[in-house]
């Protein structure tokens, strides 16, 4: 919210903040994982599900809301790349060092490798605290308060693995739990169907049997692969025209966005899939990574475009290591406009999207600035990079990349002692900053020469929803919020039950407006479409979830429902585990991202809803 009236400017940078969190956590203080599952689950059972073991986890990052320190993370600065001065200097509003002063641009990269990388990063999203186990649930991913049990999950037992599509009816039937019944079911790579068009059978139980006037149909359900007993990933999502496409363990899947058939055969890999693209193409394609390898040693360096429509198989490659401390193990993949970047812990290899071929590296540069995280748009390509780590000048840098050659367009770094987590938004460059030793977060936008622009003001605790990255930073890692040319969409966070909204400008980081839920239930952003701002509402007990529209001029001018989902299926639509949401074309979709492996019953994969 904006300044309260009669109330002096706060000291600092940019509304900064006093230099200590308010007392008893107040505003922003780390949340704790709620009881209750995720977007309206039941609670969880005694026996929490099997989840993959994680390393020791740091101390909670402080959620939104921890006040911010005098001057942010833009003020004085260390020496900036390649030993040239750093471009803050100049005074700031309310007395304090202005963000950024110099336009001097770096000097091209230098080669080498060889320094030690930093520890893992916090995953960045306001309000989180490490998920118990590394587990998460609903259908954004990784918020502890809304951590699925995997029984949850298996709430509904299908013979088949479609639901199919006849019609409405008010015979109210509702699938029931059963055992699996599945002699495979024990981690080997079983498809969700048979991928020759038929959809794997139907199941007897109808879910649009039931479904009321005014609520959406179920147009399909998957479910899920077998998973191996140690769970596993079932990453990315991706919605053309034509197909809707899901990563799950060893496979890649296909269905017709209409019906729910296969679209083509699943691709299956000889090991599991651990890195996809978020994004597509602007001509649908994606490409996916999986292991070379089941040892300990085994890296995550295998390379395959794959096209959406036809679910053919492109380009292939294999992604070399980097130097000392900087091999394929773990990578993250990001697509910007006609290029792939291949992000290693201290490094990355530019491909070019079409043919595959190697277009340069971005490595080490200046006196000991490796790049750690890339984050990708439509013709945008920004760099995070750790400089100096654990030197008296250690600090961040943003910089934007030329996406076809690499060349450095501008490089902007960040005070000592400030972490770049996220990226909320590239084009424009929104990003989401912590520090630790402070307990204060920062949400800064930068214009299109890196140039600071705003940084929020709102004296509040929001909660998109954000993954975590052990191994990396994943700087689009989150769902839950959104952004257009002028404002910033954040979900605040009640700790269950009804929520806001919150329309931030970017010109000034204040409060524009609020929305409140239109139920008891909580509500994120999912896109911004025809001016209007599109939110996903959780289900309750008594009814499905929902998608919304709310004008971007302001909650003032009403919120249309657009899509009532059903309330028979609340459930099922409850239980996607550590899930994604979309929406594409009038139709919703979710699926899970990650597979618990569970024997018991079938997991959820995949579902979409529409008119």
């Amino acid at each position: 919210m904006s300044q309260p009236p009669n109330q002096p400017p706060q000291q600092g940078g940019y509304g900064a903040p006093q230099d200590q969190p308010p007392p008893g956590g107040g505003f922003g203080a780390p949340q704790q994982p709620s009881a209750q599952g995720g977007f309206g689950a039941p609670p969880p059972p005694s026996q929490p599900p099997h989840a993959p073991s994680v390393p020791p986890q740091p101390q909670p990052q402080p959620g939104y809301g921890y006040p911010q320190q005098p001057g942010g993370p833009y003020a004085q600065q260390p020496p900036g790349p390649y030993g040239a001065p750093g471009p803050y200097g100049a005074p700031g509003p309310y007395g304090t060092p202005g963000p950024y002063g110099s336009s001097q641009q770096p000097t091209p990269p230098q080669p080498g490798y060889g320094y030690p990388q930093q520890p893992p990063q916090y995953p960045g999203g306001p309000g989180m605290t490490p998920p118990p186990g590394g587990g998460g649930g609903g259908p954004f991913k990784g918020k502890p308060a809304l951590i699925v049990a995997a029984a949850v999950a298996g709430l509904l037992v299908v013979g088949g693995t479609v639901y199919a599509v006849t019609g409405g009816g008010d015979g109210g039937k509702k699938p029931v739990a059963q055992s699996s019944g599945d002699p495979k079911a024990s981690g080997t790579d079983t498809p969700a169907d048979l991928g020759d068009g038929s959809g794997g059978g139907a199941d007897p139980e109808n879910l649009n049997e039931g479904r009321k006037s005014g609520e959406a149909k179920v147009l399909w359900y998957k479910s899920a692969p077998d998973a191996p007993a140690s769970g596993a990933d079932a990453p990315g999502m991706w919605i053309t025209g034509k197909t809707a496409v899901k990563a799950a363990y060893k496979q890649v899947f296909g269905y017709r966005v209409a019906d729910g058939d296969p679209a083509w055969a699943p691709i299956t890999f000889p090991q599991k899939i651990c890195a996809v693209t978020s994004g597509k193409s602007a001509d649908d394609k994606v490409v996916v990574a999986y292991m070379n390898g089941t040892s300990d040693r085994a890296k995550c360096n295998q390379l395959q475009e794959i096209d959406l429509d036809t679910g053919k198989k492109g380009w292939t490659a294999t992604v070399a290591d980097g130097g000392l401390f900087d091999s394929a193990i773990s990578v993250e993949l990001t697509i910007s406009g006609k290029t792939l970047m291949v992000g290693r812990s201290q490094s990355g290899t530019a491909y070019d999207l079409a043919s595959g071929g190697k277009l340069y590296d971005k490595e080490k540069y200046g006196a000991a600035c490796f790049p750690t995280a890339f984050a990708g748009g439509t013709n945008r390509l920004i760099e995070v990079a750790s400089c100096a780590a654990g030197a008296s000048n250690e600090h961040d840098e943003i910089s934007e990349l030329d996406p076809a050659t690499g060349k450095v367009r501008w490089t902007q770094p960040v005070k000592k002692g400030w972490t770049v987590e996220r990226t909320y938004s590239v084009d424009p460059l929104v990003v989401y900053m912590t520090n630790e030793a402070k307990k204060a977060w920062n949400i800064s936008t930068l214009d299109a020469k890196g140039a600071f622009r705003s940084e929020v003001k709102v004296d509040e605790k929001f909660a998109p929803e954000c993954g975590w990255a052990f191994l990396a930073r994943d700087l689009q890692g989150c769902q839950g919020v959104a952004v257009d040319a002028n404002t910033l969409y954040l979900p605040t966070d009640t700790s269950g039950g009804a929520n806001e909204i919150v329309a931030i400008s970017l010109a000034d980081g204040k409060a524009k407006w609020r929305a409140k839920s239109p139920t008891d239930e909580s509500m994120y952003p999912v896109e911004v479409e025809g001016g209007k701002l599109v939110a996903y509402v959780k289900p309750s007990y008594d009814a499905g979830g929902r998608v919304v529209s709310i004008p971007t001029a302001g909650s003032a001018h009403g919120t249309t429902t657009l899509l009532q989902n059903p309330r028979h299926t609340a459930d099922i639509e409850d239980g996607f585990y550590d899930g994604a949401v979309d929406w594409v074309d009038g139709r919703f979709y979710l699926s899970s991202t990650r597979l618990t492996g569970s024997d018991d019953a079938k997991e959820k994969l995949m579902m979409a809803f529409g008119d």
